[in-house]
């Protein structure tokens, strides 16, 4: 299990989803309306650190943050 966690005005608490790769995570995510209107909008990150890729492989215990966009000065 990998824990997705859900940061600034997605407004979700965080859940855990069986996945092998971020590909795995977006296909249970689309599943939930709220959550999918973000997918396409928000940068990813695992254990801290941006990915770019849907094929990046995760392992049990990884922590993925969707991070919406911001704007402000």
């Amino acid at each position: 299990m990998v824990k997705v966690e859900f940061l600034g005005p997605i407004g979700k608490p965080p859940m855990e989803v069986e996945a092998a790769t971020l590909a795995d995570v977006a296909e249970a995510l689309k599943k939930d309306p709220e959550i999918a209107k973000w997918l396409e909008q928000c940068a990813v990150a695992v254990n801290d650190t941006m990915v770019k890729t849907l094929d990046t492989p995760l392992k049990e215990g990884d922590r993925v943050s969707l991070l919406p966009p911001v704007c402000g000065g």
